[in-house]
């Protein structure tokens, strides 16, 4: 590098950084990252207590707040996504139950409790839809039904008499619920009316008894 260079680039070098102190005297500031507002931060962490509640200690009453919220919300959010009344109501609950069993898979660095759920009710609907596939009526078989033989009734025999020995062990609040449900015929509103329970509380008891059924009668 000839002289001349050297005092061209040092002239440089010095013009640059009087501009860089005029920018500074003058009160300009270098462009800063985007900062992640309390508000953001609050909507993020919303529900996350609640959850933490529930899986560390199965705190009913936090697992009543969330569904109170969330059931009605992930109902409407379904339906609204084509489901049927009755297939949101299953899989509203199917929600319920793996936010109550799985809570420990929620991690709030990478989704919202919001946005955790309403995955988990897109995905359920998912397969729920996929299981409830039936044959079109070509496929339906006509005229009436072989009589079951006797392995197949000795069969039924055996799962009845299961499902009678896992009512037996599930909490009396439950099981009671579960016999005015489904044996009594009686509906959430009908069940409230009868025994003054919260809504709430008797969808939550009837979910939970049916998932302690589901498991013991693997």
């Amino acid at each position: 590098m000839n002289i001349d260079t050297q005092v061209l680039s040092k002239s440089g070098a010095a013009s640059g950084l009087h501009a860089y102190n005029g920018l500074k005297a003058k009160g300009c500031r270098q462009p800063e990252a985007p900062k992640v507002t309390t508000e953001q931060t609050t909507k993020r962490m919303a529900w996350v207590t609640q959850v933490y509640a529930v899986r560390d200690h199965k705190d009913k009453a936090a697992f009543a707040e969330i569904f109170g919220y969330f059931a009605p919300r992930v109902k409407s959010f379904l339906m609204k996504s084509g489901a049927s009344p009755d297939l949101a109501e299953e899989c509203t609950q199917e929600v319920m139950a793996t936010l109550w069993n799985k809570c420990h898979l929620f991690d709030p660095t990478k989704a919202s409790v919001s946005t955790w759920i309403f995955t988990i009710a897109r995905n359920r609907k998912i397969d729920l839809l996929r299981k409830q596939r039936r044959p079109e009526p070509e496929d339906l078989p006509w005229g009436p039904e072989p009589e079951p033989d006797q392995a197949e009734v000795l069969g039924l025999q055996q799962e009845t008499e299961k499902l009678g020995a896992a009512l037996a062990t599930l909490p009396p609040e439950q099981r009671k619920l579960v016999e005015k449900a489904y044996l009594g015929e009686l509906s959430h509103s009908e069940i409230a009316a009868q025994t003054g329970l919260p809504l709430g509380t008797i969808k939550s008891r009837i979910r939970l008894a049916l998932e302690r059924l589901r498991h013991a009668m693997k």
